[in-house]
This record gives structure tokens, C-alpha cells and sequence, in this order.
């Protein structure tokens, strides 16, 4: 009977303490979310409702030409990870090298056209399976799959004009010839457009801007994978930060998620920084000292299917803000914070920027870093701006004077960094020497600090939508989350 009740007893025990121990129990990394599955017909249907956008704003008796990406040279024989060109993929989701899309419009008429590279044993032999025409169709919905060996014939025609009908020639090409990220990127392209005389030759990079500034629900599932990703890395660095000795480290934990969760590639090279490293707005180098009592700066996004995600937080090594970082932190929050609101559709990104540009002057004035909130002595401090378009490339194409509208994605990304030299490089002019010496004291407590945050946001028909907001972002959540026992 003694041991009955002592069991009745610890029971009853258990019963009370449980449920406090759930409330209070380990705290949970957020697992990545499968990846979005769509059928063949989805994917086709969704690939032909993009060019027959592309089409609709064609001239008639056109022809758009899209060529492949080449691959770039790592060292020797040896190639970069090879990436598919952002619009061929766009209408195609053809990963091989070597393809070129064409598309002619005449009249009511349109054609669809991929030449692509044959199926040959010995390079499959050293480097995977090439696509077969019937995978080309089945990936892009287009029946028409021609030898890449008939491009030159293709070429030919144009150039000998043997197409009376054909005004003009659809090209993604540089801005001009001073635009050296075009030129890089669309060079060949270029080139091409010299060969053609005699035709209206229009640039399509406008065209994909538009339609791809909209994100369809079927890319907005793809990012969101993407950022989910990089939420489980960010998580993961926060739990193990405490632990590591050197940045590359916490970089390591980072890219061994994305690859952990089947993400193509990082989006851009990551970003982890501690102590004054943060104040260096794209440090890659990764080599510092993680130390106790500093705060890291993390800035990474994994890739998933040409969809980039942009996410940064910052937190402390040691899972507790002191008193100046804190105070830089809600300063850059706050002003975070201030930006979204204003976020919705009509909006422009101005009007986010203007709205946190106030709260950081307002903070850095408070806190004695500058001494005139209507100068932009506060851009000694924040001298980025406030976001950018996210999507297939990280700063994805767009208008930044188009109103936001549903569909459009962006980073939301204040910081202030406190850069050991940033005022022994200002003029040396007696406005600027006043200046130096009212901030003094107040510079000497935030030295080396560096703070930035960035979640990415889906403009919607009432406001705006974090896309990151499984992260923690507070200043508690992230103390109590680096603070919890790990499951």
C-alpha cells in the first residue's frame, strides 16, 4: 500500500510539474517546412502564363531571343557552379547550358521555339545527364525542342533577312555600354545586336522587370522556402554561437543548413561578423575571433530554385545584449518597425526609407552620436538604404518608383554601424572638428558596434506581410531563445 500511494503521490506530482516544463522546456529550432511540390501541368501552366505575358507586350512581327548562360571559369579546367540565366529560367525552368529560347509573334500567331544541346554519351560520362528533348518538353510545356546545332542556321536567317515579315529583335542587353554589370552579364548579347542591321532591336530586360517585380503565388511558395531555409540556419548559429571560437565557424553551421535542406546555392556570399567586423556592411571574409561580450552580425539567404531570401539579425555571443548594444538595437528596430507600417499598396519605397530614416536620427540624436537631426550627419552611421527588391537575384530587378503593389517582395534592412574610423575620415573642416568633439564621449561608448536587421516582406491587398516572421527579432525573444536548453 506504501508504494501505492508514493506512486499516487508522484503522479500527482508530475501532473503539476508537466505542463511547466512544457511551458518552460527546451526551445525549439523551426524545422524547415518540406519543399513546395508541383506536378508537371502546374509548373507548365505556370511557365506559359509568363511568356504568354512576356508575348503581350512583344511588337508584332517580333521575335525574343533568349540566350543561355555560359559557364565561368574557376581556375584552369575547372568551372563555377554553373546558374541558368534569371529569364531563360523564368520561362523555361531549363537548368542546362547551351539552350536558347525563341519566341515570334506575328500577328495572332506565336511560336515557341528551344535549341538545345543533343544528348552526347561522352560528356555525360564526365559530367551527368543532359537533358532529352523529351525532358525539355515536359520541364517548359514547349513542344518544339530543335537542335542547338540549328541555332546558327537560325541566326543565319535573321542576318540574311530570309524573314521578310520580322521587324524586330527582343535582346536582354546593358543599359548602355558605360553599364559594366550589363556589359558582364549581356555582353555576348551585345555583340549580337551589332550583327543584326537593319532591325528595330529593343532591349527586354524592361519587360522582365515588370512581370517579375509581381511575384504569382507559385514563386511566392518557392521564396518562402528559400527564406524558411535560412531561418533554420540563423536559428541553428544562434544556438551554437556560444560555442564557437571563429566566425567561419558560425558561417560553416549556416551553409551546412542550406545544404542540409537542399537549398541550390547561397544567394550571395554570407556575412557573419563579430564585434567591429559588423560595422563592415559586406565582410566575407570570416576569419575573426568570436568573443564573448560582442555581438554578431549575420547576413545569409539561401537559394532555392532561382528564389533568394536576404536575412539578417545580429545577437549577442554570449545570449545577453549589454546596455549600449541594447540601445542600438531598439534603435534600428524601432525603425524597422516604422518603415512597415508605413508599408501597403500605393506606398513607395521613399516613404519607408523617409520613415526610418526619422526614428535612426531620432536615436542617434538622443543618443549624442550626432547633433543636428535635420543634417545628414546621421549617415555616418546608416549609409545604405533602407531595402531593395528581392526575388531571383538577391537585389532583384524593379522600379523603385512604382508604387508597391500585392505580389511585390523587398528586404525591410536599417543598421547603424559604429566604425572605429569613421570620424578620423571626415574632412578635417572646423564644422567637423566641433562636431568630433560633442560626440566624443558618446562615440567612445558605441565604438565597434554594428547592428543590422533585415526580414523580407510580401507586399498584400491590406498591408504587408513578414516573410520571416518565425525569427526571432525582439531583443527578449532573442535573449530567451539563446537562453533555452536545445532540443
Amino acid at each position: 500500500m506504501k508504494k501505492f500511494f508514493t506512486l499516487i503521490a508522484l503522479i500527482t506530482m508530475m501532473a503539476f510539474v508537466m505542463p511547466v516544463m512544457a511551458a518552460e522546456g527546451p526551445a525549439s529550432i523551426r524545422i524547415t517546412p518540406p519543399a513546395p511540390q508541383f506536378t508537371d501541368l502546374e509548373r507548365q501552366a505556370e511557365l506559359a502564363r509568363r511568356r504568354a505575358a512576356v508575348v503581350s507586350k512583344m511588337e508584332d512581327n517580333s521575335v525574343l531571343i533568349l540566350f543561355s548562360a555560359e559557364h565561368k571559369l574557376y581556375t584552369n579546367d575547372v568551372n563555377y557552379v554553373f546558374r541558368q540565366e534569371n529569364n531563360l529560367y523564368y520561362l523555361t525552368n531549363l537548368k542546362q547550358a547551351g539552350a536558347t529560347l525563341v519566341i515570334k509573334k506575328n500577328g495572332a500567331t506565336v511560336t515557341e521555339t528551344v535549341y538545345l544541346p543533343k544528348r552526347n554519351p561522352l560528356f555525360e560520362t564526365w559530367s551527368g545527364k543532359m537533358y532529352a528533348n523529351e525532358d525539355a518538353a515536359r520541364i517548359s510545356g514547349i513542344r518544339d525542342i530543335v537542335n542547338a546545332l540549328e541555332t546558327k542556321a537560325f541566326v543565319q536567317i535573321l542576318k540574311d533577312k530570309k524573314d521578310p515579315a520580322l521587324k524586330t529583335i527582343y535582346l536582354l542587353l546593358p543599359e548602355d555600354e558605360t553599364d559594366s554589370d550589363g556589359m558582364r552579364e549581356f555582353g555576348n548579347e551585345h555583340e549580337f545586336s551589332k550583327q543584326v542591321p537593319g532591325y528595330k532591336v529593343i532591349n527586354a530586360q524592361p519587360i522582365f522587370a515588370e512581370l517579375r517585380h509581381i511575384k504569382s503565388p507559385y514563386e511566392l511558395k518557392l521564396l518562402q522556402h528559400a527564406i524558411d531555409i535560412t531561418t533554420e540556419a540563423q536559428m541553428r548559429s544562434m544556438a551554437m554561437v556560444g560555442r564557437a571560437k571563429m566566425e567561419y565557424e558560425v558561417q560553416a553551421e549556416v551553409e551546412y543548413t542550406f545544404r542540409r535542406r537542399n537549398a541550390d546555392f547561397w544567394g550571395y556570399p554570407s556575412i557573419v561578423g563579430c564585434g567591429a567586423n559588423a560595422t563592415t556592411l559586406h565582410y566575407e571574409e570570416s576569419q575573426g575571433p568570436v568573443k564573448r561580450g560582442d555581438l554578431l552580425l549575420m547576413d545569409v539567404g539561401a537559394e532555392y530554385n532561382h528564389q533568394t531570401a536576404d536575412v539578417t539579425r545580429t545577437f549577442p555571443v554570449n545570449g545577453k545584449f549589454t546596455k549600449a548594444q541594447a540601445e542600438l538595437y531598439q534603435i534600428v528596430y524601432d525603425a524597422q518597425e516604422a518603415a512597415a507600417r508605413v508599408a501597403r499598396p500605393g506606398a513607395k519605397m521613399s516613404d519607408l526609407s523617409n520613415a526610418a530614416n526619422e526614428v535612426i536620427k531620432a536615436g542617434l540624436f538622443r543618443l549624442g552620436l550626432i547633433t543636428d537631426k535635420g543634417s545628414m550627419q546621421y549617415r555616418i552611421w546608416y549609409m545604405h538604404g533602407l531595402g531593395h527588391w528581392l526575388g531571383m537575384n538577391v537585389h532583384d530587378v524593379g522600379d523603385y518608383s512604382r508604387p508597391l503593389a500585392p505580389g511585390m517582395t523587398f528586404t525591410n534592412e536599417p543598421g547603424i554601424y559604429i566604425r572605429s574610423d569613421a570620424l578620423d575620415n571626415l574632412p578635417d573642416t572646423p564644422e567637423n572638428r566641433a562636431f568630433i568633439a560633442k560626440i566624443k564621449l558618446a562615440f567612445e561608448k558605441y565604438k565597434n558596434i554594428g547592428v543590422r536587421i533585415e526580414d523580407d516582406m510580401l507586399i498584400t491587398k491590406t498591408g504587408v506581410e513578414w516573410m520571416t516572421k518565425r525569427l526571432p527579432r525582439k531583443i527578449r525573444e532573442i535573449e530567451a531563445f539563446m537562453a533555452a536548453p536545445r532540443r
